[in-house]
């Protein structure tokens, strides 16, 4: 049975049994205990994290597999484990035309500025034309969703152009399945393609690294015919959307040997994720040598995500965005994909401590909506018991 549980003035408000209070009490002093102060790992960088509440309100569909809810849910537990105070919190302003035009094609944007869901039944071929659908619908304020997602990677950027932050963060971000003309995989605007464009303005070399279950095919695309962006994805590959990110595809003319897939099979998990990260990063880094990275955390690759197949821990992943974190270069830190409400709020809370050096309580602080991380209410998970077909002669074919 789910617990309703409301604080007000720090007491619980509800009639639970005696055990249930017991069993939260208990945390709740733990958590207080060693959450309240958070131990420093090595010098903080200087963090900005950018959220706008008002993308959390968005409704995609009852059916549809993404909830802008989760960034609600991410940005609560953020603000209980005290993460704000280690961070500038920025609201960025809607991407203009102007800007979304950097990359996508006018027409497109034209018609995704003016597209409403009671306008959709006398516009089907344009809907097609523009892949807007099931997967990518068309809702109530869609427009202005894509606007302050792409507004928010592109102000995050800018800020480490202008080297007013050694990290910036936009969860809502990583919607990197866009293509110039047409939406893909849920995406509406590519935010990653514009914010490395942005980038570029300042850095020669751009190092972007896709986490996400599913191929980074809308950024691939854009940049695969350059040697200025170096794509690196590790995905799910075979049966699974959207198809692309084969081990062969490599880039195109100035471009070519640019772009690394590393396509993974179901069930992989922490030592074989972050065995073939760890190597991989580390080779493209040291051939690359990047002026600045932009990391996309899909938390789709958690274990037990209704979309994903992986077997990853929150904690597994975490290890890969330390790494990232430890290359020490300007870097641009994105969310992406991620179906389970708790486990994207838990994984990118859990990247947030890395990414601002504090340690965190495995206990959850008591919120709002504690009630969704029933009955452990832990931070962490445990992995399924799952086969992983990932053998180790199979992933020496793809290191």
């Amino acid at each position: 049975m789910m617990l309703n549980i409301h604080m007000e003035k720090g007491y619980l408000k509800r009639d639970l049994t005696d055990s249930q209070k017991e069993n939260l009490i208990y945390y709740r002093e733990k958590q207080l205990k060693e959450v309240a102060e958070p131990k420093v790992e090595k010098k903080s960088k200087k963090v900005a994290y950018f959220y706008n509440s008002d993308i959390g309100y968005y409704d995609l569909g009852s059916n549809h597999p993404l909830k802008p809810y989760r960034l609600r849910m991410t940005h609560t537990l953020i603000i209980e484990y005290e993460l704000g105070y280690h961070m500038d919190i920025l609201k960025a302003k809607p991407a203009t035309k102007l800007e979304l035009t950097q990359f996508h094609s006018d027409e497109y944007i034209n018609f995704l500025s003016s597209i409403t869901p009671d306008k959709v039944q006398q516009n089907t071929d344009n809907l097609i034309k523009y892949n807007l659908g099931i997967d990518s619908p068309v809702f109530d304020g869609v427009y202005n969703y894509a606007t302050y997602i792409a507004g928010a990677s592109i102000e995050a950027a800018a800020k480490l152009n202008q080297q007013k932050a050694d990290i910036a963060i936009n969860w809502a971000g990583g919607q990197h399945n866009a293509k110039k003309n047409e939406a893909n995989g849920c995406c509406y605007i590519n935010d990653v393609v514009l914010a490395i464009l942005e980038l570029l303005r300042v850095h020669k070399r751009v190092l972007y690294i896709s986490m996400d279950v599913h191929h980074c095919n809308g950024v691939e695309e854009a940049f695969y015919t350059t040697n200025r962006v170096f794509t690196l994805s590790f995905h799910k590959y075979g049966n699974v959307y959207p198809g692309t990110g084969h081990i062969e595809d490599i880039g195109l003319d100035e471009g070519k040997g640019y772009s690394v897939n590393c396509p993974l099979q179901d069930g992989i998990d922490d030592e074989s994720y972050q065995q073939i990260f760890k190597e991989i990063v580390e080779k493209v880094n040291e051939y690359y040598k990047p002026d600045c990275v932009v990391l996309q955390c899909g938390a789709d690759i958690i274990s037990g995500d209704k979309l994903g197949g992986f077997n990853i821990t929150i904690k597994g992943q975490g290890e890969c965005v330390k790494m990232v974190r430890d290359l020490d270069l300007p870097l641009l830190v994105l969310g992406g994909g991620g179906y389970s409400l708790k486990n994207v709020a838990r994984t990118w809370t859990y990247d947030t401590a890395i990414l601002t050096n504090r340690e965190i309580n495995d206990v959850l602080p008591i919120h709002e909506y504690i009630n969704y991380y029933y009955p452990d209410y832990k931070l962490d998970i445990q992995p399924k018991n799952m086969n992983n077909l990932n053998t180790k002669q199979y992933l020496k074919t793809i290191k």
